[in-house]
C-alpha cells in the first residue's frame, strides 16, 4: 500500500473511525524507570546515550522478568536533584507497591533485583509513598507522543510536579495523550490538559475515570474490557471496590468474575476486530493491522 504521509496522524485517525480505548493497556506488572535528561531517540534504551551495553542488557531483562524497563525526565528536562531518580513499581492489582531511589552511574540500576520484586519482595530499593503521573512524550518513536503528550506533561507538572513524568514509551500510540498511573498501572487514554488534571486529581482521591481509562495494566486485555463493562452497568469508579476473583478464557471469549462490594459479578466478553478493517496504528506504520475491540457478551450478578 502507500506510504501514509507526513500529515499523517494515528491518535486523530483512531478517532476518526470511533475507535474505543478499554482494553487497550499492555499487560505488565513490573516496571522500572530510570531518569535519563538527555535525548531518548525512537527506541530509548538503544538509541539514548546511556553508558556502553547498559540498555541491551536492559532489554534482556525486560524480557526475563516481563517487565516494562523506561526512561523517565521531568518536564523541564532538568536533573531532579543529585544522581538518577529510579523507580520500581509492582503493579499488583489490590497490592500495588512503589519503590524509590537514586543511583550515582546508570549501570547501578543492574544491582536491582526485579525478579525479588515480582515475587513480592524489594528490588532493593526504598519504599515510597505516593503516585507517578507518567504521560507518553517521546516524539521520536511517535509524532503523536509528543504532540498530544508534551501539553499534558506540562499541565501536570504544573498541578502536580512531585508526581509528574514524561517517560520514553507506555504503548498504545493512537490513544494519545497517554498517561500510566504508577504503582497501581492504570492506563489512562486521549487526554488534554484539562481532562489529564482532573484524572490526576480523582486519582488522588481514589476515583477512576471511566471516561478516559484505557485498562489496568495488572490485568490481560479481555479482563480490563470487562471491569470496564462492569464498572459502566454499576456506576462504580472507587478503585478499591471491584476485585478480580477468577478468570477463565475459550478461544476469544473470556469469562471473569469480580466482587463488587461483597456482591459476585461475571462478565463475559468476546474479542473482534473492527468490522472496518484494518489500519495503520502507529504514525510510523508502514502497513495495516487489525484494530481489536471486545464487545459485551453478558453481565451477570451471581451472588
Amino acid at each position: 500500500m502507500t506510504p501514509p504521509s507526513t500529515a499523517f496522524r494515528c491518535a486523530a485517525e483512531s478517532l476518526l473511525r470511533d475507535e474505543p480505548v478499554v482494553g487497550s493497556a499492555t499487560h505488565v506488572r513490573t516496571w522500572l524507570l530510570l531518569e535519563h535528561t538527555g535525548p531518548w531517540g525512537s527506541t530509548a534504551l538503544l538509541d539514548a546515550r546511556l553508558p556502553e551495553g547498559l540498555g541491551a542488557e536492559l532489554r534482556r531483562r525486560a524480557r526475563e522478568h516481563r517487565a516494562k524497563i523506561l526512561l523517565v525526565r521531568r518536564f523541564d528536562a532538568k536533573p531532579d536533584g543529585h544522581g538518577l531518580r529510579v523507580f520500581a513499581a509492582h503493579a499488583h492489582p489490590t497490592r500495588p507497591r512503589l519503590e524509590s531511589g537514586t543511583v550515582a552511574d546508570a549501570r547501578d540500576v543492574l544491582d536491582l533485583d526485579l525478579g525479588a520484586l515480582r515475587a513480592g519482595g524489594s528490588s532493593g530499593l526504598a519504599p515510597y509513598d505516593g503516585s507517578l503521573f507518567c504521560v507518553c512524550t517521546n516524539g521520536r518513536h511517535d509524532a503523536c507522543c509528543a504532540e498530544r503528550g508534551r501539553p499534558v506533561a506540562k499541565a501536570l507538572s504544573q498541578a502536580h510536579p512531585d508526581e509528574t513524568w514524561e517517560i520514553s514509551h507506555v504503548g498504545g500510540d493512537r490513544f494519545a495523550a497517554n498517561m500510566v498511573v504508577l504503582p497501581h498501572g492504570l492506563y489512562y487514554g486521549r487526554l488534554d490538559p484539562q481532562s489529564a488534571i482532573s484524572v490526576a486529581g480523582s486519582h488522588l482521591a481514589g476515583e477512576l475515570d471511566l471516561d478516559h481509562l484505557r485498562g489496568r495494566s495488572s490485568h490481560p486485555m479481555p479482563v480490563q474490557a470487562a471491569e470496564h463493562h462492569l464498572r459502566r452497568e454499576l456506576g462504580v469508579t472507587r478503585m478499591a471496590d471491584v476485585a478480580l476473583v477468577d478468570r477463565s478464557s475459550n478461544g476469544d471469549t473470556t469469562t471473569a468474575t469480580f466482587d463488587v462490594a461483597g456482591a459476585t459479578y461475571a462478565v463475559r466478553v468476546h474479542a473482534i476486530h473492527d468490522p472496518a478493517g484494518p489500519a495503520l496504528l502507529t504514525c510510523k506504520a508502514s502497513r495495516e493491522s487489525p484494530v481489536p475491540r471486545f464487545e459485551l457478551v453478558w453481565l451477570r450478578r451471581s451472588s
